[in-house]
């Protein structure tokens, strides 16, 4: 047993035990607990009446409906935003300068409320009212640069012979960019939705700092049922987060999934 065990230390196997301690840790049991709590009581009793008390609670079901819409709108302004960003970063002739590139993952590299208090202040100094315009404007600003560094990324990978292809049979600037370098980029625009749309439904401070806890999000509601000790309440939104953020997911793999069986083009 102790020469099968210093074989598998040796080994590169070894090298993921730590990786799998961690995500056991962290990840799986985490979501294990989650699971536990949103189907029992608080005597540790089998239920469905956590999902029940939300499926008949008209508040909660508005701050779910609300917080989706709000994470759209975030997704949408920051493609909007985002990509031309990215095609301008990845154009040589209009970016000669990594440093530009840097500039805009930089705020990454900050604390997400840092950031956020950041935005208040400046909101403050300007004598701009706080509320949903603040609160759509701080989501976008903090979760921007998650929609344009996979769009870069792609279109810094892309093969340019086909832009050159099209060109060849003479199409022109936005039929090129409609048939051959917006097909080719989507994989990056589906990764930059996800990085956008998870944290955006998920996040709770965002919405309380921008809004003085006037407006509140569906990671708000679960916050405070987990602060007020209603750990089965609160796990069982937690898993109906989980279950759309895991459909969201699932629907942007098969979309990957059927782009590159096109080929990428259209």
């Amino acid at each position: 047993m102790n020469k099968k065990f210093i074989v598998f230390l040796s080994s590169r196997k070894s090298w993921t035990l730590p990786y799998i301690i961690f995500s056991a840790i962290f990840v799986i049991i985490p979501l294990f607990l989650i699971v536990i709590y949103a189907f029992t009581d608080d005597s540790g009793h089998l239920t469905l009446a956590n999902f029940q008390k939300f499926f008949e609670h008209p508040a909660a079901i508005n701050t779910f409906v609300y917080s989706i819409g709000i994470a759209i709108i975030t997704t949408l302004v920051c493609i909007l935003l985002g990509y031309p960003a990215a095609w301008i970063l990845s154009n040589s002739k209009l970016n000669r300068s990594k440093t530009m590139v840097v500039l805009f993952i930089l705020p990454m590299w900050v604390n997400i409320l840092v950031r956020t208090l950041a935005t208040v202040a400046l909101f403050d100094f300007f004598s701009v009212p706080l509320g949903e315009g603040a609160l759509i404007f701080g989501m976008v600003y903090n979760f921007i640069p998650f929609m344009i560094y996979p769009i870069y990324n792609t279109l810094q990978k892309m093969d340019h012979s086909y832009i050159e292809a099209a060109q060849d049979l003479g199409a022109n600037p936005l039929q090129v960019f409609l048939k051959a370098v917006l097909p080719l980029s989507m994989p990056g625009v589906m990764s930059g939705i996800m990085m956008v749309f998870m944290p955006t439904i998920s996040t709770f401070a965002i919405a309380e700092l921008l809004t003085m806890n006037n407006i509140k999000l569906f990671g708000t509601t679960i916050q405070e049922n987990i602060n007020n000790s209603m750990w089965n309440y609160g796990a069982a939104l937690s898993l109906i987060m989980l279950l759309l953020i895991a459909a969201t997911s699932l629907f942007s793999t098969d979309d990957k999934d059927n782009s590159n069986e096109g080929g990428g083009l259209w």
